[in-house]
């Protein structure tokens, strides 16, 4: 029994001995494989492109090819947004779009030589996106403005990375149905030209390699939607950053001319001009943001050379360095109230002091759809578009414009088959009457910025 006992236990002290033995080895070589890891992320976060391995995709647009891109390793791509209305046969901008696989014969390796940083310059309608989300969630969804963009990146392959490691950034936000036709955003895309660009020296770029860069215009605006289009793009310095970078945004807000006081909406949004607190012109966000003084540069009212039934389109056209959260609108909507005689413009003045008027007295603000982000300005920036993409997109918004014109047109019917139905009357008994207005200052008013901070403190606590 001895003998036996004394046998199992060199046995079971061989099994420890083996299964240490095998222990070390794999924690060695656990190191061995952390350090090869770390000089592959090394060799890796500085190499400026990726090798074309295993499948290859084709994209074709329009019938012309525009190059050969990897299937796998691109990351996360995107671009565009706006939903359309027409077969994209229909117009010759939004060219017919197809992925083939690649063939031995169609495989005309192109690579990505460089990873860059671009300016696009988009433009977009408002009211399509507010028709896309479900306003009775609370939450954002898809489709946005951002998603459909990045969608379109990813369909031509243009980002070899996620959204975070390609630096994207927007000039500005804005909120549902609201329009733009210079909104401006920046990150890093594929390149077809070698050279001295990874250093990020804009100046550097001749007109030549921009004629042999990538038509990012034409390519991308064959996959957006209709309502979503490029209209130029721009290298810029590694540290650009399409907020921060702006020196000015300027937006219009279009109205109907009617029976408004013009000239006293005039004198009245001549006292937005300057730096003033405009914390009861926006939506606060005590949580976020903490200094509500903006430069508002100019304002002025002009024709839009545009009539309808005797009346005049016109538009407020406001600039300024930045802009909070809902300010156009809430400027707007006062000088409305000036325009129809229901206040003096010196409402504007004690709206100002907020000494005088801490608290924001409570007021709906002007719809979204008629605002539109005119322009961001940039200091040494300019925005190419070659002359086949430019062709396109004018050919592209001609068509839009057609199209909403016999949409229009069509509306005017019903409201002529309307009239013929009523005579053109309508009885006495049907007028709305208006709602007695309700001086602003004289209204309930919303919580101080101070209030709504201690509040704030008080529930952290």
């Amino acid at each position: 029994m001895a003998e036996k006992e004394c046998e199992e236990t060199k046995s079971r002290d061989f099994q420890v001995a083996h299964l240490q033995n095998q222990l070390k080895f794999l924690q060695n070589r656990v190191k061995e494989l952390e350090l090869e890891n770390a000089k592959l992320s090394s060799q890796l976060s500085s190499c400026q492109c990726r090798k074309l391995v295993e499948s290859v995709k084709k994209l074709n647009v329009g019938g012309v090819t525009i190059g050969s891109f990897p299937i796998k390793g691109c990351g996360d791509l995107r671009l565009g947004d706006a939903v359309g209305h027409e077969k994209s046969k229909d117009i010759d901008a939004t060219k017919h779009i197809e992925l083939i696989e690649s063939t031995p014969e169609h495989n005309t390796g192109y690579v990505c030589k460089q990873v860059v940083p671009w300016r696009l310059r988009i433009t977009l309608r408002g009211d399509m996106l507010l028709s896309k989300s479900c306003i009775l969630v609370l939450v954002q969804v898809e489709p946005t403005v951002e998603s459909e963009i990045f969608k379109a990146l990813e369909k031509t392959r243009l980002l070899v990375c996620d959204k975070k490691e390609s630096q994207y950034t927007r000039c500005g936000r804005t909120d549902k149905g609201v329009s733009s036709v210079g909104q401006v955003i920046s990150l890093f895309l594929r390149s077809k030209l070698e050279g001295p660009r990874v250093h990020g020296d804009c100046e550097e770029i001749s007109p030549k390699n921009i004629c042999e860069e990538i038509d990012y215009v034409r390519v991308l605006n064959a996959v957006l939607p209709k309502d979503i289009r490029v209209i130029g793009w721009c290298p810029v310095p590694h540290n650009f950053h399409a907020r921060f970078s702006c020196l000015s945004r300027e937006y219009k807000y279009l109205f109907w001319r009617g029976n408004l006081d013009l000239l006293a909406m005039e004198v009245a949004g001549k006292k937005f001009v300057g730096q003033h607190d405009f914390r009861n012109f926006c939506k606060m966000d005590a949580a976020n943001v903490h200094n509500y003084r903006r430069h508002v540069t100019s304002f002025e009212i002009s024709s839009c050379s545009s009539r309808s039934e005797g009346d005049e389109l016109l538009a407020m056209t406001i600039k300024g360095s930045a802009f909070l959260w809902h300010q156009i609108r809430c400027m707007v909507a006062v000088l409305f109230m000036t325009g129809h005689g229901l206040e003096v413009p010196d409402v504007i003045d004690e709206l100002l002091d907020i000494n005088k008027t801490p608290r924001k007295p409570q007021y709906v603000m002007a719809p979204e759809l008629p605002l539109i982000l005119q322009s961001c300005e940039f200091e040494g920036l300019k925005f190419n578009c070659s002359p086949d993409a430019g062709q396109s997109l004018h050919e592209h918004l001609k068509n839009e414009i057609r199209y909403y014109r016999l949409q229009a047109a069509i509306f005017q019917e019903g409201l002529l088959s309307c009239s013929s139905t009523t005579n053109g009357q309508i009885p006495l008994n049907h007028i709305k009457k208006k709602a007695a207005h309700i001086p602003l200052m004289s209204r309930p008013t919303e919580p101080s910025y101070e209030e709504r901070k201690a509040k704030k403190e008080g529930r952290d606590v």
